[in-house]
């Protein structure tokens, strides 16, 4: 099988997880078994098959099980678009188990990585990051920079306002 094969399985096993009205630890369980059996495939230093069990921990609430394999994927060489996907999350993961200042020094440098659709989510979950430190100033400028651009009109004005709130008085 090969790694198209890999790739639609377990975006069958997300779905099968996402469409799920079961949210309970058993059904938690089931679905990361199903990812490890699906890790087990990959060779065994793939930076792949700690990213996707660290993705499944954190899916299931359990955030602090998911840092270590995102930063395991990582120092594997995990980049590219997953690369960028395991930053945010983890940065989400540091956050919620009160380690927030470690996730703004991990996404603030993706603010300047080359643009892809995940460029709002880097911001999303940055401003989550400032507010949880209480700098929401910072958080909300980067929120209504995302949107900006999706709005049908006043694209420029909340551009500027986003800017503005974070801008030196003077």
């Amino acid at each position: 099988m090969g790694a198209g094969d890999w790739d639609e399985r377990t975006a069958a096993a997300w779905a099968a997880f996402d469409a799920s009205d079961d949210d309970s630890e058993s059904a938690a369980a089931e679905f990361r078994a199903v990812i490890d059996a699906l890790v087990a495939e990959l060779p065994e230093d793939s930076p792949v098959g700690p990213f996707e069990r660290a993705c499944a921990w954190d899916s299931t609430g359990h955030s602090d099980r998911a840092v270590p394999l995102y930063r395991e994927a990582l120092a594997r060489g995990l980049d590219g678009y997953r690369g960028r996907r395991a930053k945010i999350q983890l940065s989400s993961s540091l956050r919620n188990i009160g380690r927030a200042e470690e996730g703004v020094a991990l996404l603030t440098p993706e603010l300047d990585a080359p643009s892809d659709e995940l460029d709002d989510a880097v911001r999303g979950c940055l401003a989550l990051c400032l507010s949880s430190l209480g700098r929401d100033r910072e958080g909300l400028s980067l929120v209504l920079g995302a949107l900006a651009p999706h709005l049908p009109r006043y694209q420029r004005s909340m551009a500027n306002y986003a800017r503005l709130l974070v801008a030196p008085e003077g």
